[in-house]
């Protein structure tokens, strides 16, 4: 058998979904990235009790759908595999370039780009590699990806603040990959970066965003 892999460069079209309105009351912008298993129009959901008038919300939606726990029932999504790695990671940043293009959103406005699960390695790979200035960098229960470096971030050294959240009962993080974690956060954002342990398992806590407003 004599098989090849070949590659292909197409159009295509993808869905993301927003909550309230850009106008001259808001205050916040918040691009959030969500894990595994979910598709934006429920994961923004999580942001629902933040003020409507002040803040605005756009969620990314993964690319690669697939029928959840082997029935044809629900659907989830995910950002990336471990199959065409490299290639799949600059599809999806240029469709968050798209899509942070469309909303063209004004500068003066105080952006908050969010990272929950596998969304964090999406998140920051996005900041990295663009150099987004953002007001408020946050990772929710998910990894700072391996090839990142403190270089990566000097850009935002002096403007951004860096939050951390976790739960103390994450079911898919042992003490000391937590441990190791924090350690490689500190290494590449600085002593400065604010940590929250809560009370919980894997999950995103609608409270703990209200905090950060």
């Amino acid at each position: 058998m004599n098989s090849k892999e070949k590659e292909i460069s197409y159009q295509a079209t993808n869905s993301y979904s927003t909550l309230n309105s850009l106008g001259e009351k808001t205050k916040n912008v918040w691009f959030v990235c969500h894990g595994i298993d979910y598709l934006s129009r429920y994961f923004i959901r999580y942001f629902t009790d933040l003020n409507p008038g002040e803040n605005y919300i756009i969620a990314p939606q993964a690319p690669s759908k697939y029928y959840q726990n082997g029935e044809f029932k629900h659907v989830g999504a995910s950002w990336l595999t471990k199959e065409n790695t490299a290639r799949e990671k600059e599809n999806v940043l240029r469709y968050l370039d798209s899509v942070f293009e469309a909303e063209n959103i004004p500068e003066h406005l105080n952006l908050f780009v969010l990272g929950y699960s596998q969304g964090v390695s999406i998140a920051l790979r996005w900041v990295a590699s663009r150099k987004i200035s953002c007001k408020k960098l946050i990772i929710c229960s998910g990894s700072v990806p391996h090839e990142l470096t403190i270089e990566d971030f000097d850009f935002l050294r002096n403007t951004t603040q860096v939050h951390s959240m976790v739960g103390n009962q994450d079911q898919w993080l042992t003490e000391e990959r937590m441990k190791l974690e924090k350690e490689k956060s500190i290494q590449i954002f600085g002593e400065h970066i604010i940590f929250n342990m809560f009370e919980g398992k894997h999950e995103l806590k609608k409270e703990l965003l209200q905090e950060l407003v």
